[in-house]
């Protein structure tokens, strides 16, 4: 079938209704008017004939000519993205793109396909640099999700991440939110908002806080009043401490806890006369000693220089069979500690092994320090040893304490055996490789430098490009120009992938 006569047929209808409407409308109408329909007539005609020779399925969208091209690009862009940002990081970038709207901001959130979890976002809060309006609204949209737990703890998260930014307005009305919705708070979070106000030096906000504590929830009670305390004195605001003790005294009921909080306050100032005090009205009122007043009261004679009188104390605790924790025995050796008695550390080390009483991180980590500072460095490799012996793994703050001086001492063998044993125990470290890697290429021990190189590599750690061409230099002296290749080539990869995050974190994080 030919156009051609279709589209007679089509002018033919147009003509005939057109000269239909003039006759009929002739002597009711305008000129103007029957100009108007004789158009419209004419284009709706044309256009029916034109839908039954042309049909399209209504379902089917008109593709635009660019846009598909720039969908597969963005969506490259965003698997590149993908393998460099870190999942808090895709979720902060949402706040970078500067959304107008509480819905455009949730979706945007929900888009990023992150799986959530408490760590997530306690990551996204902690970390970057939110501020206080972005925090909340973070936090209310994953609340809404249904993995996090709407419980106090996960409130705890937010509370903690607003006072440590110093957004104390947020804290407070975040506090107020829960306790008309019948949250029901805890101590923890009685400590978190102290220790944060205490921090910022706001005593007096704190305080005030602690007074109203049926406005946001607290319990005003002895278990409440010691984290007050607890929060003053490890700020040292041992002092303040002891007035407000004074003034709540017969308003609230105290426990031993609580004298040994001010005890223990005045202790770490070697103020013994206060300590005593406080140790007479303990006893007045009926409390017994415990081993954490005898910690305190012995450490508080160590750090004012009357050792002799500690040990007497210990002493009397040991003939009257006074059943004493690992505190007791930590307190007489950092006392030796802090006057060079080596001796009397290893003797009371070896009296709590045969009481009984398992020594924690903290005493091992003063001894191998104390070793290693008196260049006894098979004492420290021992302890050190006897430590993991024991399953006892140590932080990241302590391995680096001993690595180190050891680094300082000349060739690195100590050093490099306490990393192999801290890396079998699975320690984790950052500075760990870098002061390691000077000490070996100065001294020549190549084959050690290359494995940690490599497996700070392995682990995300990149070291800096001085330190990369020093190593690389000492291999190429050595004659060593296939590991210095092969290692090379290991550090140009693991730079490019630096320089990639880097990069997306420069241009937005996000898209």
């Amino acid at each position: 079938m030919s156009l051609e006569p279709r589209s007679t047929s089509v002018l033919d209808l147009a003509i005939r209704s057109t000269v239909d409407t003039q006759l009929n409308t002739l002597d009711a109408e305008p000129l103007v008017n029957q100009l108007k329909d004789q158009v419209n007539l004419k284009e709706r005609y044309v256009l029916d004939e034109l839908s039954n020779l042309l049909p399209r399925d209504p379902s089917t969208a008109i593709p635009h000519p660019y846009k598909h091209q720039q969908l597969n690009k963005l969506g490259e862009i965003r698997v590149v993205t993908d393998r460099f940002l870190l999942p808090e990081e895709k979720l902060r970038g949402v706040f970078l793109q500067k959304l107008k709207g509480k819905s455009a901001i949730e979706s945007a959130l929900s888009d990023t396909g992150v799986n959530l979890s408490l760590d997530v976002v306690v990551k996204v809060l902690n970390r970057g640099n939110l501020g206080a309006e972005a925090m909340v609204m973070f936090f209310n949209w994953a609340m809404k999700q249904p993995i996090i737990p709407k419980d106090i703890h996960s409130y705890n998260i937010i509370i903690k991440a607003l006072g440590r930014r110093k957004f104390f307005d947020f804290m407070l009305k975040i506090l107020k939110e829960l306790s008309a919705e019948g949250i029901k708070v805890n101590l923890e979070t009685l400590s978190i908002v102290m220790d944060s106000l205490f921090r910022a030096r706001r005593v007096c906000k704190a305080i005030q806080v602690f007074g109203n504590s049926e406005e946001f929830g607290f319990e005003c009670n002895a278990e409440s009043l010691n984290v007050l305390l607890q929060c003053l004195c490890r700020r040292s605001h041992v002092g303040v401490a002891n007035s407000y003790f004074n003034s709540v005294k017969g308003k609230i009921s105290f426990n031993s806890t609580t004298y040994n909080i001010i005890i223990g306050g005045w202790s770490k100032f070697g103020r013994v006369i206060e300590m005593e005090r406080i140790f007479e009205a303990m006893v007045q009122d009926g409390f017994a000693p415990d081993c954490s007043t005898c910690c305190c009261l012995i450490e508080g004679l160590g750090r004012a220089g009357r050792i002799k009188e500690a040990v007497k104390i210990f002493d009397n605790l040991r003939e009257k069979d006074f059943v004493l924790d690992t505190g007791v025995y930590n307190a007489m050796i950092f006392n030796f500690i802090s006057v060079g008695d080596l001796d009397e550390c290893m003797k009371h080390y070896r009296c709590m092994l045969s009481d009984n009483c398992d020594p924690n991180v903290d005493t091992y980590a003063k001894l191998i320090s104390a070793f290693i500072k008196a260049r006894r460095v098979a004492d420290a490799l021992e302890m050190f040893d006897e430590m993991l012996g024991r399953r006892i793994a140590p932080p990241t703050t302590t391995i680096t304490s001993v690595i180190e001086p050891l680094c300082s001492f000349g060739p690195p063998h100590a050093a490099m055996m306490i990393y192999k044993k801290a890396r079998k125990a699975g320690c984790k470290y950052h500075s760990l490789p870098k002061l390691l890697l000077m000490r070996l290429s100065r001294f020549g021990q190549l084959e050690n430098a290359v494995l940690v190189m490599e497996e700070s590599l392995s682990k995300g750690f990149c070291p800096s490009r001085l330190i990369c061409s020093k190593l690389n230099n000492k291999l190429l002296a050595s004659s060593k120009v296939e590991k210095a290749y092969k290692l090379f080539l290991k550090i140009k990869d693991a730079r490019r992938d630096e320089n990639a995050q880097r990069f997306w974190r420069a241009k937005g994080w996000h898209f």
